[in-house]
């Protein structure tokens, strides 16, 4: 049983996990701010420079993340971040963050961490803001440019 008190954890996608990560939704009035974790994980697999991880309270599946690897550039790019409908509010998109970012900053010349969102009723901007984003005042095809001094 999940509750707040569950360990969040990111995990390795694996042949035996992947239908699970698949099968968790955000809430429908989310679909708009995310893609399916299917479309998320095909894209991961033709580009190199993806790292993505399912997110865990437990042994239970809640989440999926993705982010743009690229240390010679370098830049590291929140790529997809969803928490599944009935685990939000729970405090694991927050830890799965605190997470990423501890994992960025062990990455190569890693200074800041970027994420874009569709602005606007129900986009994420306000939870990235919480966890220390701030918008660069940046817009990329439509989409705010948020980032974290790491």
């Amino acid at each position: 049983m999940v509750s707040k008190q569950s360990k969040t954890t990111l995990r390795e996608i694996t042949a035996k996990t992947v239908r699970e990560i698949c099968a968790i939704t955000v809430r429908e009035d989310q679909n708009q701010f995310v893609a399916p974790n299917a479309i998320s994980i095909a894209q991961a697999y033709f580009d190199k420079n993806a790292w993505f991880r399912g997110i865990y309270a437990d042994d239970t599946p809640v989440g999926f993340v993705m982010l743009e690897d690229q240390p010679e550039v370098p830049e590291y790019f929140l790529w997809r971040f969803m928490i599944a409908a009935p685990y939000q509010a729970m405090g694991f998109g927050c830890e799965a963050i605190r997470l990423l970012v501890e994992h960025v900053r062990t990455r190569p010349n890693a200074t800041e961490l970027l994420t874009s969102c569709v602005p606007g009723e129900g986009s994420p901007q306000g939870f990235y803001e919480r966890q220390g984003f701030v918008w660069s005042g940046e817009v990329d095809e439509g989409e705010h440019v948020l980032k974290l001094t790491l």
